[in-house]
């Protein structure tokens, strides 16, 4: 098997691509974007999930995909979750100014969830999700965790998602995108009274 991305990057945005005998994979992603997305991952409702962090993230993004979905879907909503970690810290840079925490509550009737990131610079992930259904649509919910478990530790972020309320899956899980989207917005969101700083004792993250 091989591995390989390559990127590109210019203010707070970077395309990488990764290529492995399982999957081909381009995300672009512009931190200082509208909103806007072009998905084609090859499982719908897992672009309806892209779509939400982009929306509620208020990033451009671009996700393409050709995977092995003829054996499952872990292999590319896994690869995907690592790619767009990839992205996002590429686009990022050395986090001088941004707020660097970011915290969201998000409800959808019945369902609510809360996600909470730091951009610290180490991976890690703490996740409180017991799904009401084993698939929606065509996305093994098993697979969240995998996607940010791989998001997590290519984006070096700290990252904890707890389902706090849900009994329709499809809402669970749409609340857990929208609040990671409205995390990773507030975490990324230049703050103006650190313009210049890396946001750390530590002079680094």
């Amino acid at each position: 098997m091989t591995d390989t991305s390559s990127s590109s990057v210019s203010s707070r945005s970077a395309e990488v691509r990764r290529d492995t005998n399982e999957t081909k994979i381009r995300v672009r992603v512009d931190l200082d974007g509208s909103g806007r997305a072009s998905l084609a991952s090859g499982i719908g409702f897992l672009d309806h999930m892209l779509d939400q962090v982009a929306r509620h993230g208020m990033m451009d993004l671009e996700v393409e995909c050709q995977g092995d979905l003829h054996i499952d879907g872990h292999h590319t909503v896994e690869d995907i979750g690592i790619t767009l970690g990839q992205a996002i810290a590429r686009a990022v840079g050395d986090k001088k100014g941004i707020t660097r925490y970011g915290h969201s509550y998000v409800p959808l009737d019945e369902a609510l969830s809360r996600v909470v990131v730091d951009f610290s610079g180490r991976p890690g992930l703490a996740m409180d999700v017991h799904f009401t259904a084993g698939m929606i649509g065509a996305l093994d919910t098993q697979l969240v965790y995998e996607f940010f478990q791989g998001f997590v530790n290519h984006a070096l972020v700290s990252l904890h998602v707890d389902n706090l309320k849900g009994v329709n899956a499809h809402h669970q899980c749409e609340t857990i995108f929208k609040a990671f989207g409205r995390a990773l917005r507030m975490a990324l969101t230049p703050d103006p009274r650190s313009a210049g700083v890396i946001p750390s004792t530590k002079g680094s993250l």
